[in-house]
């Protein structure tokens, strides 16, 4: 049987490697490993909120797919959209894929009502334990309706560190949501330390915010100690990471954060903000979590983690020791489509 993977039109741009967009490419790539006939989808429009050309896009695409097939729709494209996507359900074997719930960025009534419709008349999968809970206290859905299939991870080279820890990374689009203002002042907070700090990730998805960050730096006194690199994919993000000590995610709203395992994987400790699923991505070792864990948006918080792993060589080598040990243990891109594909079975598709 054929699995048609739908996805915004921007899944494969290299300057915009979203971990959606990341996820999406990798799975259809795994079940296809697992003997999937997989055909993706791009569907135009500036997603979520394509307006009626998008809808009728999304509506046409999801026409096409053969009956009995089954189509697995970036919630993105397909959660607030009900219209679309429902009329569908009697023919083809839906899955709402769940990246984020929008009802999270957007708690107004309308978005909710439309995204529980959705969600309400497909299978759902969804990227972290989280999420589960998010949308089983928002929306009530049908006991079993959802799967959690968390991302998978690449195995890599360790990094090789530098004795000081300066190198410190962050990965990720450099928007509000993202906390770059966040980390600029906690940065500034402890200048008087030896570091320097690459933000790797598009400046152009919201110009005047990262314009006004990079000018609060140099403001600062620390714009020469920041390097804003751009979006990275594939060697240059591997080569990033190789360099890196810290991965430091300063986000105000995460379902899994798909970087905090990439820098795992080479055994990068991690700073992050507590929020959404990042303490799941994040993990534990028997001998505790291999970062350290901060509260949303508070600066003073986040300098301080950053000053203790700075100033403290055998705090250092402690979460150096934890990522080694909980790089051992990250699963593969297989596994999560196998959990994906369990999804699929329990609507009656088969490879």
């Amino acid at each position: 049987m054929t699995v048609h993977v739908i996805v915004p039109d921007a899944y494969d741009d290299p300057l915009r490697p979203s971990g959606g967009n990341v996820y999406d490419r990798r799975l259809a790539e795994a079940l296809t490993d697992l003997g999937w006939t997989v055909r993706v989808h791009p569907v135009t429009g500036p997603w979520p909120d394509a307006g009626p050309r998008g809808r009728r896009a999304l509506a046409a695409v999801l026409g096409a797919v053969p009956a009995g097939d089954a189509a697995i729709v970036d919630g993105l494209v397909g959660s607030a959209v009900p219209d679309a996507v429902l009329p569908h359900t009697g023919r083809a074997r839906l899955v709402l894929l769940v990246h984020l719930p929008l009802g999270v960025a957007d708690a107004r009534p309308d978005t909710r009502a439309r995204e529980r419709a959705a969600l309400s008349g497909c299978a759902v999968v969804v990227t972290s334990r989280w999420a589960a809970r998010w949308l089983d206290a928002h929306y009530a859905l049908p006991p079993g309706a959802v799967t959690v299939a968390e991302p998978g991870v690449d195995a890599a080279e360790p990094a090789a560190g530098t004795a000081s820890g300066r190198r410190l990374l962050c990965v990720g689009a450099v928007t509000p949501v993202k906390g770059h203002d966040v980390l600029g002042e906690a940065l500034a907070a402890v200048r008087d330390l030896d570091w320097d700090c690459t933000w790797a990730g598009s400046t152009a998805i919201d110009p005047d915010f990262a314009a006004d960050v990079l000018a609060a730096a140099r403001r600062r006194g620390i714009g020469d100690r920041l390097r804003a690199v751009g979006p990275l994919s594939g060697a240059r993000l591997d080569a990033a990471y190789a360099r890196a000590d810290l991965l430091v995610l300063p986000s105000r709203a995460e379902t899994y954060g798909m970087v905090v395992t990439e820098a795992l994987a080479r055994g990068v400790p991690v700073v992050a903000s507590d929020v959404g699923g990042v303490r799941e991505s994040l993990g534990s070792t028997d001998a505790g979590v291999p970062g350290v864990l901060v509260t949303r948006a508070d600066p003073v918080a986040l300098a301080g983690a950053l000053r203790e792993w700075l100033s403290d060589g055998g705090w250092r080598r402690e979460l150096r020791r934890r990522a080694a040990t909980r790089r051992t243990a990250l699963a593969p891109w297989s596994a999560t489509a196998e959990r994906v594909a369990a999804a699929l079975a329990a609507t009656g598709a088969e490879p």
